[in-house]
């Protein structure tokens, strides 16, 4: 069975590799794989603190948490280098209090870390921050070096790549639509128009401290990389415009300069990607009403979190097996149709 697949970001290349893995013909094609919004990422695989702070993600908290336990048998097919050392939350104490209550209503607990552990996992942390909470239960990839070893290990597989923007299933059998905020197939796959941008930037800057975990705060999160440090990231619901603006990039920065006042004066390096969302917060993955198109899109902020989940989902629906437990309430169709 031939397989096109659209798109080339988390989604589409954990179903391509899902794909080839059940033994179809896969060609993923993207104009720009290396700029998609995968790679605008802090690559949380963090089902505790979304449900926890998004009123949105709380309810399908099950959900997350099978989906992040998918990555550990994805970590071995492809060599993608999961961080487990857990995530780390400090703010004021309003804000501490709710995000221990949200922790209490998803049966979880947190680690209450006074300021002496505090400085040996963020060290330069501001000492603003007296306490915080801890948990082990959210992971991290590196987005760059993550889709490099899902490619590599689609490639190994058989899956073909081609540099071009499909207008349909091409010489395949079936079609994935995982093109994110981008409307382009919107004619194929009419479910497309359900979709929202969001725009988000993120900062990554040179240099980051020794042992550094990841540390979430009110509106700004950092997190080590690539031998540096990441920043972010904004939302911008409805703002489809790619290029960067400085200044959503100049407030970030000042959120991360209250996070660490050495980053003071800092140049870092802004991008900016566009992601999607659906009216709910979880992605459209299943069959279009256009027969042989399946979508996998519309995961908003969690799209690495989602990806093996997404693409266990798809490989079912295009081989007819059975898509699991979780497939119902990811259906297309769950929105009424299509426009």
């Amino acid at each position: 069975m031939k397989v096109t697949v659209a798109g080339a970001g988390a989604l589409g290349l954990c179903s391509a590799l899902a794909l080839a893995d059940a033994g179809c013909e896969v060609t993923v094609w993207d104009p720009a794989p290396e700029a998609n919004a995968s790679a605008v990422a802090g690559g949380m695989i963090a089902p505790a603190f979304e449900a926890a702070l998004d009123p949105e993600a709380a309810p399908a908290f099950d959900l997350l948490m099978a989906a992040r336990n998918l990555w550990p048998a994805l970590e071995a097919r492809a060599g993608v280098a999961l961080d487990r050392s857990g995530a780390v939350g400090v703010g004021p104490p309003d804000w501490l209090g709710a995000l221990q209550a949200g922790f209490v209503r998803l049966g979880l607990r947190m680690t209450e870390l006074p300021r002496v552990t505090l400085e040996d996992l963020a060290p330069g942390l501001s000492p603003a921050f007296a306490d915080g909470l801890m948990t082990r239960e959210d992971w991290r990839l590196e987005p760059g070096p993550a889709m490099a070893a899902l490619r590599g290990a689609a490639t190994a597989a058989g899956v073909a790549f081609r540099t071009r923007r499909a207008a349909d299933a091409g010489e395949g059998d079936w079609l994935v639509v995982a093109t994110g905020a981008d409307p382009g197939l919107a004619d194929v796959a009419p479910e497309l128009a359900r979709l929202t941008p969001i725009k988000g930037h993120i900062l990554r800057l040179a240099g980051a401290p020794q042992g550094l975990c990841t540390v979430r705060a009110p509106g700004v999160y950092a997190v080590p990389g690539d031998g540096g440090l990441a920043l972010g990231a904004t939302m911008e619901v409805g703002v489809s415009d790619p290029n960067p603006d400085p200044a959503q990039a100049e407030r970030l920065l000042s959120a991360g300069v209250g996070l660490f006042p050495a980053l003071a004066g800092a140049r870092p390096q802004v991008f900016a990607g566009v992601r999607a969302a659906t009216p709910d917060g979880l992605p459209m993955v299943g069959p279009s009403s256009t027969e042989r198109v399946i979508l996998a899109t519309g995961a908003r902020r969690n799209g690495w979190l989602l990806a093996p989940l997404v693409a266990q989902v798809v490989a079912a629906c295009v081989t007819g097996r059975d898509p699991g437990p979780y497939a119902a309430r990811l259906h297309p169709a769950r929105f009424g149709g299509g426009a």
